[in-house]
């Protein structure tokens, strides 16, 4: 079992930065693809990001590439997400996920472990 933990999220304007932090616990991270979904309320959960343990590749989809960035500390137990130029589409509860192979990236239910989120709200 792996248990994690969301922080970091919080009120921003349009064009500001954040960066959440997933705390990972019950196993070592290191053998686990890591991923970020988000959710608005109605909608179903969209993938936003993902680390892969092997070869080491992050993939994101369109609607955030070149702002978002996954990155990953192994010996902390952690991973991170650096949202920039932030804008109100971005508004949403931001969950991590853990799985622990490299298939469905963008399908939840392909994801075994999650955590409660954090919420993120853009202003304008």
């Amino acid at each position: 079992q792996v248990q994690l933990v969301e922080s970091g999220g919080g009120s921003v304007q349009a064009g500001g930065s954040l960066r959440l932090s997933c705390a990972a616990s019950g196993r070592t991270i290191g053998t686990y693809t890591l991923g970020w979904f988000r959710q608005t309320p109605g909608k179903e959960r969209d993938f936003v990001a993902a680390s892969m343990w092997s070869p080491g590749n992050t993939y994101y989809p369109d609607s955030v590439n070149n702002r978002f960035t996954i990155s990953r500390d192994n010996a902390k137990n952690r991973v991170y997400l650096q949202m920039n130029s932030l804008n109100a589409e971005d508004t949403a509860l931001y969950y991590c996920a853990a799985k622990s192979d490299n298939v469905n990236l963008r399908t939840p239910g392909s994801w075994a472990y999650w955590g409660q989120g954090t919420q993120v709200t853009v202003s304008s």
